[in-house]
């Protein structure tokens, strides 16, 4: 069974930057579709960043489109999240999925079947 264990998150000012990352326990994401979700108090999940297998198709939020950037080192069995421009809005538990069977980009969250634990990003206004 694959997990994902994601790191990175804190309490930066509205401007700064932060980058997620999720690492696998096995290799088998390099074949597959990763994403990240976000999910603030009393929303429902929803879709952030995805790339397909290869890192070359990504897919963005209009929210996130142009601050955030999602990359993977396929090598390392990691996914990242690059994160910049933060504005308060963007307080949310981040999470890393896996869409396990899909190797293009997809933007569902019912297309993903395995998921981190989630870390907090705080951003102070």
């Amino acid at each position: 069974q694959v997990q994902l264990v994601e790191s990175g998150g804190g309490l930066v000012s509205a401007g700064g930057s932060l980058r997620l990352s999720c690492a696998a326990s096995k290799r088998i994401i390099s074949g597959y579709a990763m994403g990240w979700f976000r999910q603030a108090p009393g929303n429902e999940r929803e879709f952030v960043a995805g790339s397909d297998w290869s890192g070359d198709r990504t897919y963005y939020a209009d929210s996130v489109k142009g601050r955030f950037t999602i990359s993977r080192d396929n090598a390392k069995n990691t996914v990242y999240l690059h994160m910049n421009s933060l504005k308060p809005e963007d307080t949310a538990v981040y999470y890393c999925a896996a869409a396990l069977g899909t190797s293009y980009t997809v933007t569902s969250r019912s297309a993903y079947n395995t998921w981190g634990q989630g870390t907090q990003v705080t951003v102070s206004s």
